[in-house]
């Protein structure tokens, strides 16, 4: 799944690859939530890896996943930023005041 996110919300950019169980939570994690994000396969995009490792801290597991300039970390990081309520208001965070 591949989406790009609405300019009123930050993008939600998930590094994976596709035989990834752990990715395959985080799929079905934010696709159940509606969330739209862009996924990067790590093995099939050149350079995606380095990308991910820089963006990332240097983490190399997978899924890496990151809301806006935040870097929520990985599949369990996401969970429980979800279970803590953190997950929805987060794609919405910088959308502009209503008039």
């Amino acid at each position: 799944m591949s989406s790009t996110a609405s300019a009123t919300t930050p993008a939600v950019v998930m590094y994976a690859n596709d035989w990834c169980p752990y990715c395959s939570r985080a799929r079905k994690l934010l696709g159940g939530k509606g969330v739209e994000f862009e996924e990067i396969d790590i093995e099939a995009s050149a350079g995606a890896r380095a990308q991910m490792l820089s963006r990332s801290g240097g983490r190399t597991s997978v899924p890496q996943i990151f809301i806006g300039a935040t870097h929520v970390g990985g599949s369990d990081d996401l969970m429980a930023l979800d279970y803590s309520g953190g997950l929805m208001p987060m794609p919405k965070a910088e959308a502009p005041p209503l008039p």
